[in-house]
């Protein structure tokens, strides 16, 4: 999970980008980046750290142009130097820069084609990295001095077919424009925006569309499966269809935990899903436990109170907040080891004693994980009162590891794999344990786009769209995922990366 934006505009975009990826950084808080052009020069900016941390003054005064790309990343598996931070540039063809969000299934391979037969280096870990050389091959195959749309579009048709995997990709081509595609089954999302001004049009393109509302940008549409929108430095919007073959298949865990509830993503509301996915699961409970002796319904913030809230409703229970969160503590499922996490979750969560004190709550949650998060905030619940704790969570079981760009756990370390509903309960210390249903989940994202007849749902069900995922490829990101591994590897510190902004003279 990460965060992408581009934009064209007629003055500096820099601050704009800035204040984009801060609306952006729920979905990374690892590693920041940010590229402009001012059409004869390339300025980069990119390290480990939060979007505040990384950018200063003196870097922003060096971000200069008018067209630019910024990424936001989360710790992913072999990702852990700045030099792997976004966004990626390459000298040739013509000065290119790019920002990834995804992963791509056949990077190994990938990784091996770029060395042996396009003669370029590889110089990170990190398949945004293999796709940006991809990308420079095929543009420096159909491409001259000048550059048309279709040349453009040709080159990322090539990029479709020898890629594999979920990619959302916004790239600069420098002295040509802005490019922005979704993989073919358009699993990571990527909308477009536009706002008009006195000296024309400006584009942006973000994963999420709480970042255009932000900036003032109206929601167009989101990037389709398959599709390329290409904006020239006149403003000029060129789009079209790069794929032989398209599958409409966005990621359901997107509405359950990832995006912002006021995003909009392929056409659904999150807020509004969210809220559905509360309903459905409230109707579960009291057809399997219709005499609950439920007293209070508790949120764990932030991202499941539309799904408490609108339990309790159903139920009608009472809705309280018995957690005060503190916002400077990391969102817990996108730290990088098993022991920050399980720190994190003490620092950033508070139970107010009042809420819990001889009362049978029922905690409510996006989803389970590993179970660290939910075993001790069951435990605090007790230590504040709590007489009995019930736990539920808004999504199904997460049973099977994520091969399109979250770094969810290996296998084995994932609670529900494995295990029944009772031992899942034991394992967190549940006096009671309710799973949404993935036939209710899927029903509350769809309602809010029936055009969609698929989700990629794999950490629920196992079943990878892109019908490339077998057991040699699970067990090789299970052995780097586990949390072992990690802790033994160690990633270089590339000379790429300094303490100011690089810039590159085109």
């Amino acid at each position: 999970m990460c965060g992408i934006i581009g934009i064209l505009a007629k003055n500096a975009v820099n601050q704009s980008i800035y204040d984009g990826l801060t609306v952006l950084q729920h979905r990374g808080q690892d590693a920041a980046g940010i590229v402009t052009s001012d059409g004869r020069h390339v300025h980069l900016r990119k390290d480990n750290g939060l979007v505040r941390d990384v950018f200063h003054e003196r870097h922003m005064i060096g971000l200069k142009g008018n067209i630019g790309i910024g990424h936001v990343r989360y710790p992913t598996a072999g990702c852990e130097s700045p030099a792997e931070a976004q966004p990626f540039y390459v000298n040739s063809p013509y000065g290119l820069a790019l920002a990834h969000n995804g992963n791509l299934t056949n990077a190994e391979k990938l990784k091996e084609e770029v060395f042996r037969e396009d003669l370029r280096h590889i110089n990170t870990e990190s398949d945004s990295e293999i796709l940006l050389n991809v990308l420079a091959h095929e543009l420096e195959a159909v491409g001259g001095l000048q550059l048309a749309p279709e040349d453009v579009f040709r080159a990322v048709s090539a990029v479709h077919r020898r890629c594999r995997g979920a990619y959302a990709v916004v790239a600069m081509i420098v002295g040509f424009g802005l490019l922005a595609f979704r993989d073919p089954f358009g699993i990571r999302p990527l909308v477009y925006g536009r706002r008009e001004t006195k000296r024309g049009p400006e584009h942006m393109v973000a994963s999420e569309s709480v970042a255009l509302d932000m900036l003032g940008y109206e929601l167009v549409r989101d990037v389709a499966p398959g599709e390329a929108i290409f904006i020239d430095l006149d403003g000029e919007l060129y789009a079209r269809s790069c794929a032989a073959r398209t599958v409409q298949a966005p990621c359901l865990f997107e509405y359950v935990y990832l995006a912002r509830p006021d995003s909009m993503l392929d056409g659904i509301a999150v807020h509004k899903t969210r809220l559905r996915m509360g309903e459905r699961l409230a109707h579960k409970l009291e057809r399997e436990w219709p005499h609950a002796d439920i007293d209070v319904v508790i949120p764990i913030p932030d991202t499941s109170r539309q799904v408490a809230l609108q339990m309790a409703y159903e139920l009608g229970l009472k809705y309280r907040e018995g957690f005060i969160k503190n916002r400077y503590i990391g969102r817990t499922f996108i730290m990088p080891g098993q022991a920050e996490r399980r720190r994190s979750v003490r620092q950033k969560l508070n139970a107010i004693d009042l809420e819990f004190r001889g009362k049978n709550v029922l905690l409510v949650d996006d989803s389970i994980v590993r179970g660290t998060t939910s075993e001790q905030i069951i435990q605090m619940a007790r230590e504040a009162g709590a007489r009995k704790v019930y736990f539920a969570s808004a999504a199904p079981p997460i049973r099977y590891p994520n091969v399109y760009g979250i770094d969810m756990p290996s296998a084995h370390e994932l609670v529900a794999n494995g295990r029944d509903l009772e031992q899942i309960g034991a394992c967190i210390g549940a006096d009671r344990l309710i799973y949404q249903d993935l036939s209710d989940l899927i029903a509350a994202a769809r309602e809010g786009n029936p055009k969609i007849k698929r989700f990629e749902a794999s950490v629920f069900d196992g079943d990878y769209v892109t019908g490339d995922v077998n057991q040699d490829y699970l067990q090789r990101i299970d052995h780097l995922r586990s949390d072992g591994a990690k802790k033994k590897r160690k990633a270089a510190d590339y000379s790429l990366v300094s303490g100011e902004t690089t810039t590159y003279t085109i």
